[in-house]
């Protein structure tokens, strides 16, 4: 049985998240869901986030959030560009992003590892 609570990161209407949020439910894993959207995320955070799994595998380039930027947005990225434009658009953040005590991990696929082991 899992001890601990998830931090689960997303926004509420994200298919991936709610898949997510099911997946823990059914079993019975507690969790503590942050709305990016409506919370934003802080730069401490998302930085440690950043340190841990890289800004490449953060930044979300497929979502209509990316296509809406303008192209010189897009162009030339690295760490502090990329950590400020997520910073600025916390939808650009790729989902779900998911901490327990020890770990960071990011998308649907990494949930059953961290919860199941």
């Amino acid at each position: 049985m899992w001890e601990g609570v998830i931090h689960l990161y997303g926004i509420t209407n994200c298919d991936t998240v709610r898949k997510a949020r099911k997946h823990l439910e059914q079993h019975a894993i507690p969790y503590c869901f942050h709305d990016f959207r409506k919370e934003g995320i802080d730069q401490e955070r998302l930085t440690a986030w950043v340190e841990e799994l890289g800004w490449e595998a953060l930044l979300n380039r497929r979502g209509r959030s990316w296509r809406m930027l303008p192209e010189a947005q897009r162009e030339d990225l690295d760490r502090e560009r990329a950590i400020a434009l997520m910073l600025a658009n916390p939808t650009l953040i790729r989902r779900p992003v998911i901490e327990t005590a020890d770990q960071v991990a990011v998308g649907l696929d990494a949930l059953p590892e961290l919860v199941h082991g």
